[in-house]
């Protein structure tokens, strides 16, 4: 007697193991270590020291900017005080590992707390305000932050700045581009995770319950004021780890880097990566990072062929100007941002031959 064997045409889930995991098929889980393989493996090993550099500014740009995916894609709630927590979090390492002696390992964690207070103080106008009014109150918090990191002298040194210990790690000096990289990736990597993790437990599920409709989700039983609060912290811990980790790098801060342009990057980072996407936040570190060098490029060579002066050129004004047009352009063209394309992408290479 011949045995007829059925084979489903779907992705059916018979254990709960399979419902949260992360990759769904076995394909996935090897592309992803292929990737890791390539990324810690090959990729610092075959660039120069400027190409170093500018990935070790999109890694710590892209932890930066997970944290305010979290809190505006995720949440729902606006800020414009995310420059100033990641100079909380400089400042805070600074000081951790100069004053208390603290070393590398523990201090960039430490000013993540750190900066996860200074998050919910800041956050605390959330249980009243939102929309347009939340968002001057952040701004507020940006001022005020950038007011006490210059004139809170004996403790920020000031203007003068501070200048950091070489970073340690199991006995060993941290001090080329490439030893950093592999530092940076290693925690965007872990952090990327815990990120996946967080938006599929209930914390997660009920930021994303407030900023559908805060008042539903209230409906719901989920107290709204305590996650919003929670939201702020997290996104400020992320923020704060990332500004420590940069402080490390740059061996020497000072407080001109924290100001208001600094957090219009970082909105730029999540609207053009794509709002309440994990991946979108890397892809808008990596487009903003690498607009900010190309900027900086054609700025030398209007310099260096004398057209800077007789057209007003100058990198603030240029900056904000192609930061603006590139945020429109998304708004209008791509408002899901660069994820939205790399879906596309992705679903055209799973259904090629066809087109449906």
């Amino acid at each position: 007697m011949r045995t007829i064997k059925f084979h489903p045409c779907g992705n059916f889930k018979e254990h709960y193991e399979q419902e949260i995991s992360i990759f769904e098929t076995d394909f996935g889980r090897l592309w992803m270590w292929i990737g890791l393989l390539c990324l810690f493996g090959v990729l610092p090993f075959i660039s120069g020291e400027y190409f170093l550099y500018v990935l070790n500014m999109i890694g710590i740009a892209a932890i930066a900017a997970l944290g305010l995916n979290i809190l505006i894609g995720f949440t729902g709630q606006i800020s414009l005080g995310h420059g100033a927590f990641f100079g909380v979090g400089a400042y805070a390492g600074a000081i951790l590992a100069t004053r208390l002696g603290m070393p590398f390992w523990l201090s960039v964690p430490a000013a993540g707390l750190v900066t996860a207070l200074v998050g919910m103080v800041f956050g605390i106008p959330s249980g009243r305000l939102k929309g347009l009014y939340l968002t001057i109150a952040t701004l507020a918090g940006q001022f005020i932050i950038e007011y006490i990191l210059v004139h809170w002298e004996s403790l920020t040194q000031g203007t003068m700045g501070i200048t950091l210990p070489a970073a340690t790690l199991l006995g060993m000096e941290i001090t080329s581009d490439r030893a950093f990289f592999m530092v940076i990736y290693a925690c965007l990597a872990g952090i990327t995770l815990v990120t996946v993790n967080l938006m599929r437990t209930r914390f997660g599920r009920a930021f994303i319950a407030i900023r559908d409709n805060d008042r539903a989700a209230e409906g719901m039983g989920i107290p709204i004021f305590p996650y919003k609060l929670l939201s702020f912290a997290i996104s400020s811990f992320y923020a704060g780890f990332a500004g420590a980790l940069w402080a490390f790098y740059s061996i020497s801060i000072t407080t001109e880097p924290f100001n208001l342009s600094l957090s219009v990057e970082y909105i730029a980072m999540v609207i053009i990566g794509g709002l309440g996407s994990i991946p979108g936040a890397i892809f808008g570190a990596v487009f903003i990072t690498g607009l900010n060098e190309v900027l900086r490029f054609v700025t030398d060579m209007f310099m260096q062929m004398g057209l800077s002066t007789s057209f007003g050129l100058n990198m603030a004004a240029l900056r904000e100007f192609a930061f603006g047009l590139a945020i429109v352009l998304f708004i209008l063209f791509e408002p899901k941002g660069l994820a939205e394309v790399w879906r596309i992408i992705r679903s055209n290479f799973r259904l090629w031959p066809f087109s449906y």
